[in-house]
């Protein structure tokens, strides 16, 4: 049997992260499941090993070079050379503009972007190696803008260009690189955007939910099953694509 190609996940402990590298690991890839806490990882990998996949957890700050190339090196030497690298770390710091301070812009900046850019960096080497390797990146639906967010707004939609650049400068090498713009997910990340504007978690889910053509709230794993499809075999000849994955053709 051929060994498992290797997947890495960040943003990985917990949430859509933590869903994605989970169904990799049932998909058959070995994962790394990469968190800027190392211990926070636990979880996710004990369910993937529990269900006689293959895990290990990395801890590193995706914004940081030196730790970045640091976590690829321990995923090869551990599990082997990765193919599939699934951009999902993220952060918000929401304020209106006129509150917003440089540090809230450039935490977001520096976690989605610079993190996104540096991590396919790092593997695009062993991609172009095995001439086969498949991006993920996670934007949102605030790219299209979204009232309060302005950095993560504008890191959302700097990764589908990104993506799109990835998509034509490795695609000759066997590589895709694809883009996934959630919608209202139920997640930790948008329980703190109920407890930020004050609102309580149910009513505020209700609410999100009866705006979405298919009535209901997205969950982590509606996200998941999409990479799985994007990082597949079959998948090959899609690539610099967005998916709004939104429950309805209004991202």
């Amino acid at each position: 049997m051929a060994e498992a190609r290797v997947a890495i996940v960040t943003g990985s402990a917990r949430g859509i992260g933590a869903a994605t590298a989970i169904r990799l690991a049932a998909d058959g890839f070995a994962v790394a499941v990469l968190d800027l806490d190392e211990a926070a990882c636990a979880a996710t990998v004990d369910t993937i090993v529990a269900a006689g996949g293959r895990a290990v957890a990395v801890g590193a700050d995706v914004a940081d070079a030196d730790a970045v190339a640091a976590a690829v090196d321990r995923v090869v030497a551990e599990l082997g050379a990765p193919t599939v690298l699934v951009n999902n770390a993220g952060v918000t710091r929401d304020n209106l503009l006129f509150k917003m301070s440089e540090l809230d812009w450039d935490t977001v900046m520096n976690v989605h972007l610079r993190g996104s850019f540096l991590m396919a960096r790092a593997v695009q080497k062993y991609m172009v190696e095995a001439k086969y390797g498949r991006i993920v990146n996670l934007s949102s639906t605030s790219a299209l803008g979204n009232r309060g967010q302005a950095n993560y707004s504008t890191a959302k939609a700097g990764l589908q260009g990104f993506t799109k650049t990835l998509a034509i400068e490795l695609g000759k090498f066997g590589v895709t690189a694809n883009c996934i713009a959630p919608g209202f997910i139920v997640s930790d990340m948008t329980k703190a955007t109920a407890e930020r504007i004050g609102e309580d978690w149910d009513s505020y889910v209700s609410a999100r939910a009866a705006q979405i053509p298919v009535a209901r709230a997205g969950q982590v794993d509606d996200i998941a099953h999409t990479v799985s499809f994007f990082v597949s075999e079959g998948a090959g000849f899609v690539s610099g694509q967005v998916v709004y994955v939104a429950g309805g053709p209004k991202a």
